[in-house]
């Protein structure tokens, strides 16, 4: 088992890396919340100038899209068994069923959930990258300004807060909470000379300034 200090010793840069398309995760965690039967979709593609989409409806024709099903059978049905309409050819399968209010209403609260995630995301690399950070070109930074614009919302209360989000986003990843969180990683390692009150204190900053608020 993975102890905390390796996983906080673990370089941000891997971090990143890693895909931010849990769509596994976020799967099992559709499933779970809505158990009811029927199927609601929600479709993901990149463009070919690289721009993040995200949608309830089906990508234009001919493009490559991953898809998350948010499926569910009946809780009262024992398995191998199916309630509906028959379709048409006689055939066992059941025809599809609607999908259901609370579906739908659960396919839009997955599908703002990943919009917030790509735009803070886009937000956070547009000012680092204008700011003059990192290297940077005119073709990148127009498609993060399109990811932004795609997936950031449009209520100018909720688009204060991606931006906040973005901020604390940006500070999480700087260099100076990198070294935060590889010294209470050394400090809650086997041998450490650090005391509880020392590695509390460093505990609580890592958790208030250099946490990422998207996951």
């Amino acid at each position: 088992m993975q102890t905390e200090s390796t996983r906080l010793r673990t370089p941000d840069r891997r971090r990143r890396r890693r895909s931010a398309w849990s769509s596994g995760v976020l799967l099992s965690v559709a499933i779970a919340l809505f158990p009811l039967p029927g199927t609601a979709q929600v479709y993901r593609w990149v463009d070919e100038n690289g721009v993040i989409h995200l949608s309830s409806e089906k990508p234009p024709a001919g493009v490559k899209a991953e898809r998350i099903d948010i499926k569910t059978s009946s809780p009262n049905k024992p398995a191998g068994t199916s309630s509906g309409n028959r379709s048409a050819s006689g055939s066992n399968q059941p025809a599809p069923r609607p999908v259901t209010p609370e579906q739908v209403a659960g396919r839009e609260q997955l599908l703002g959930q990943l919009k917030t995630r790509e735009c803070v995301i886009a937000l956070e690399a547009l000012e680092r990258k204008t700011g003059g950070a990192e290297p940077t070109s005119a073709t990148e930074i127009k498609r993060l300004k399109q990811t932004a614009e795609l997936n950031c919302s449009q209520d100018p209360v909720r688009r204060h807060q991606q931006e906040e989000m973005a901020a604390r986003l940006r500070v999480a990843n700087s260099p100076s909470c990198v070294e935060a969180r590889n010294k209470l990683g050394d400090m809650m390692a086997p041998g450490s000379n650090a005391s509880r009150d020392q590695v509390r204190v460093q505990q609580a900053f890592v958790d208030e300034h250099c946490t990422s608020p998207i996951r």
